[in-house]
């Protein structure tokens, strides 16, 4: 698999595990005495999956029309970007009083304890972001390699050989016009 389309499909397997750990579940309360459990997904915990998420389509679209240095430093800034994906699926543990400040009906004032039990959410990040950070790896190391984004349009070498052939064939026909024999 050429290494163009490696960083293409890392870079959507990443977008697709970042935007489904935004919509998972990551943590639910249980304020007890007979309420119901309050469940938070990843966008309302952390924005983080989903902004990577998207940071890494501009990404994946500025490297194809980018040329060998700027696809590196981009590379480099994927890199970063799984790294803090993988930084913030490890990390993020939201516990009661943090809860509590997102909804208020967990607060201490409102209940005697609350539980907290975390949910599947942060593993798909956790993948997503490894898949990004060995997206920009792959890019950073083969961007070299890469076609440039004009090379569709260039001239092929047979192409130039041909439009120098025609421009014989017009010179033979001013000859002719002029009154001379160009086959001689």
């Amino acid at each position: 698999m050429r290494p163009q389309r490696l960083v293409d499909l890392l870079t959507l397997i990443a977008l697709a595990l970042l935007g489904l750990s935004a919509y998972l579940t990551w943590a639910t309360a249980d304020p007890g005495t007979g309420r119901l459990p309050v469940e938070f997904n990843g966008y309302s915990i952390t924005r983080a999956p989903a902004t990577l998420a998207l940071a890494a389509v501009v990404a994946l679209v500025i490297t194809k029309l980018a040329g060998t240095a700027l696809r590196r430093i981009i590379g480099v800034l994927m890199v970063l970007m799984g790294f803090a994906a993988t930084a913030v699926a490890l990390q993020v543990r939201p516990d009661d009083v943090e809860l509590s400040r997102l909804r208020p009906e967990l607060s201490q004032a409102v209940t005697d304890t609350v539980t907290v039990a975390t949910g599947p959410a942060p593993w798909p990040a956790l993948a997503g972001g490894a898949a990004l950070l060995l997206a920009g790896l792959v890019t950073v190391l083969t961007a070299h390699r890469w076609k440039r984004p004009t090379d569709r349009y260039e001239r092929e070498p047979a192409a130039v050989a041909a439009e120098k052939q025609s421009g014989q064939d017009v010179d033979q026909w001013k000859a002719i016009d002029a009154g001379e024999d160009p086959t001689l």
